[in-house]
């Protein structure tokens, strides 16, 4: 009976001891949407052809893939808690959340920004 209950459990991600509270599920469908939309949308374009822009351009793609995967790794619960959608589902959400992560962000880093410099 032990057994067949610790099987059926999603693991989540600890860092020093402590539980993050990410399942590595969600996550690694939030990279695979962020693989996809750089590959396929290029939402982060080439800068030149010198190796210092393509040091710098795998960088900002790399920094893009985690940020996406991170941001879909919280997003992600808190979709299924708030719809009670089925667990197959959710990994498509997660899917799509990885991929449109980066232009949300920088929305959201922008409105705060915004309301930042906007205070006397």
């Amino acid at each position: 009976m032990t057994f067949a209950a610790a099987t059926a459990t999603v693991p989540v991600l600890t860092a020093f001891g402590v539980p993050l509270g990410l399942r590595a599920d969600f996550l690694v469908a939030g990279f695979a949407g962020a693989v996809v939309a750089i590959a396929v949308l290029d939402i982060v374009p080439p800068t030149g052809d010198t190796i210092a822009h393509l040091v710098r351009t795998s960088l900002r793609r790399m920094g893009v893939a985690f940020a996406s995967s991170l941001t879909a790794g919280y997003l992600a619960p808190a979709v299924l808690w708030a719809t009670n959608a089925p667990e197959p589902v959710m990994l498509g959400i997660a899917f799509a959340i990885g991929g449109g992560a980066r232009e949300v962000l920088k929305r959201a880093i922008k409105r705060v920004a915004d309301r930042v410099e906007a205070q006397p």
